[in-house]
């Protein structure tokens, strides 16, 4: 009887593991074995090279700059967009005036906040990238942004903000922040749907108020979401491909002040032909990833509560 049920276990999980291990396993593979060599992306063109393009990673100044730039991203933007997240949840499901018979109660409208909050998630990155890059237009006419200063009367905070070497990161990041916090409050607003009334109205009697509600019912209860939303924002920190490429200046300016490692992967690949070296940088990118998230979900680790 044992026999059988492992039989029947292997058949099912057999052709998921292959499909698995061809498409996701074997592609990190080939991308190390093309690590180790100096191919130009033709057939026929690489040598071994061994770990000389690792040591190449180690020397490069552009490397070890787009990977700053990708650590100040995996920084903020996961603490920016999962408070904004929790905040508007938080507002839209328990934050609404008391009414008869309901010590809780969200805000009057909160289907269509949720609405509001969610449609930049249904926009294609792309759509998101230009509609951005005309708001941060420099010029004070066709700029949305600094015609809307100067038509306030702020001409003095106008700027060329993409343009400009010390602002041009923290705006793609607050589009990228924009763009993935609807998807956040959307998520926070479901679990905290799941979270029994019953705890907040006991809380409440007891004379909490909604400082206390948050801090000491729903943000514990809520944690495990909270740890799972973290890893999935420092993956996208991690990324920021379509957005600096196409609202940057140059492709990572200026001067390099918006470079990130998947763009220049992409660069040293595509446009220099050194897909050896590219590939390097892949398994670089590999290794923070995946150190990031091994860190998340130790360090962040709770006793899990049970409602």
């Amino acid at each position: 009887m044992q026999h059988g049920k492992y039989r029947f276990i292997v058949g099912f999980l057999a052709l998921p593991l292959i499909i698995y291990a061809i498409f996701v396993i074997s592609p990190f593979v080939q991308a190390f074995q093309i690590s180790m060599t100096d191919w130009s992306g033709l057939v026929g063109t690489s040598k071994f090279v061994g770990l000389d393009n690792f040591h190449r990673l180690w020397d490069s100044e552009d490397f070890w700059n787009a990977l700053r730039h990708n650590i100040y991203l995996l920084i903020g933007l996961p603490i920016v967009t999962l408070a904004l997240g929790m905040f508007f949840a938080f507002m839209l499901n328990v934050g609404g005036k008391r009414r008869k018979n309901q010590v809780v109660t969200g805000v009057r409208g909160s289907k269509f906040y949720k609405f509001v909050f969610f449609f930049p998630q249904v926009i294609s990155v792309t759509i998101v990238a230009v509609i951005w890059f005309n708001i941060y237009n420099p010029d004070p006419q066709d700029g949305m942004l600094n015609s809307l200063l100067g038509s306030v009367g702020l001409e003095g905070l106008q700027n060329s903000w993409l343009g400009e070497k010390n602002l041009a990161l923290l705006c793609i990041a607050a589009v990228m922040v924009w763009s993935n916090v609807g998807f956040f409050v959307v998520l926070f607003s479901a679990a905290m749907a799941s979270i029994p009334s019953d705890i907040y109205e006991a809380a409440l009697l007891d004379g909490a108020n909604r400082f206390d509600t948050f801090f000491r019912i729903t943000l514990p209860l809520l944690w495990d979401t909270v740890q799972t939303g973290w890893v999935y924002m420092g993956i996208i920190a991690l990324d920021g491909f379509a957005l600096v490429q196409i609202m940057s200046v140059n492709n990572g300016g200026p001067d390099g002040a918006t470079d990130v490692l998947p763009l220049r992967l992409y660069q040293t690949a595509f446009r220099d032909s050194q897909f050896g070296y590219a590939a390097a940088m892949g398994i670089a990118m590999l290794i923070v990833t995946m150190a990031f998230a091994v860190l998340t979900m130790r360090f962040a680790r709770r006793e899990r509560i049970e409602f």
